[in-house]
């Protein structure tokens, strides 16, 4: 598993540098710092179930890479913006610097921006992709711009930040709308894009959405687990950040002990949703295994 995962990491890689801006004709701090974010690192989670989701589906065009590049662009630049001194102040992500710790401020933020506006010119490509379907590359260019703006992940930061000053202990039904949104959303479009792009009806589709919330969700606890129990050298960030910035988390309210059951009951429920798909034909191991891993994942 480690190996496939290994390869299809290493061909998401090239994916996203052949979409990249090319430092050379447009030299600039901005331009450098958001191909810094992006080639930080990073699990490359969201385009690897983006295109599993479309092989599912029967899925074999490249019509999907811009939506892979384009998501993976987005969620860079939430984590660019999440690490400013105004947000959560993290210094290091993934072993390195953040973005504003190695290029300053002002730079971060235009780097966040920079991000998501190059995300749309980039998925926008599909368009001229060859055997695009010109209806599905629309739905799924509006399925971005919902799970990426204030109805999702953007709502999710706006109500996290909100509460964090409010002075009150959230309820665990406002963390999960915050996990629900800030988190999830992404991994929803992720691969509600994919099933689109492969032509899924509507209601695998939302079959889709709704694993794909389940995923989410796990995948966050798992977060917050291991911002307890994981190392610097392991997570490759300070742990115990959502205790230095007073955050309610999964494991705040419910322990250790019952988040990680809840996060194991959520990623089972979402891999027999995946795997009912095989009584209409549809097969994809590596893509159940892959929600698999993340129950274990130690970053």
């Amino acid at each position: 598993m480690k190996e496939e995962i290994k390869s299809r990491t290493e061909t998401i890689e090239q994916i996203l540098n052949a979409y990249l801006p090319n430092e050379e004709e447009l030299a600039s701090d901005v331009v450098r710092a958001m191909n810094y974010s992006v080639n930080a690192g990073g699990k490359r989670l969201r385009p690897m179930l983006m295109q599993e989701t479309y092989r599912l589906f029967g899925g074999t065009g490249k019509v999907i890479e811009p939506f892979m590049a384009a998501i993976e662009m987005i969620h860079t630049y939430s984590l660019v913006h999440d690490d400013l001194p105004a947000m959560d102040n993290d210094e290091y992500r993934r072993g390195k610097k953040t973005t504003w710790a190695q290029y300053g401020e002002a730079v971060a933020i235009l780097a966040g921006d920079g991000l998501l506006n190059y995300a749309f010119e980039t998925a926008l490509k599909a368009f001229s992709r060859e055997g695009a379907d010109m209806q599905r590359v629309a739905r799924a260019l509006s399925i971005l711009a919902d799970k990426a703006g204030i109805f999702g992940m953007i709502g999710g930061q706006d109500a996290d930040i909100a509460a964090e000053h409010s002075g009150e202990a959230l309820t665990l039904s406002e963390l999960l709308y915050i996990h629900e949104h800030k988190t999830a959303a992404l991994i929803q479009a992720a691969m509600m894009i994919g099933a689109v792009l492969a032509g899924a009806d509507d209601m695998s589709v939302e079959t889709i959405e709704k694993a794909a919330y389940e995923i989410g969700i796990a995948f966050q606890i798992q977060d917050d687990i291991l911002d307890v129990t994981s190392t610097f050298e392991e997570l490759g960030k300070p742990i115990g950040s959502d205790e230095k910035n007073n955050k309610v988390t999964y494991v705040t309210l419910k322990g250790i002990e019952e988040a990680s059951r809840e996060q194991k009951e959520l990623s089972n429920h979402a891999i027999g949703l995946l795997e009912a798909f095989g009584e209409q034909g549809y097969h994809n191991a590596f893509l159940t295994d892959l929600v698999k891993s993340l129950i274990t994942r130690l970053k």
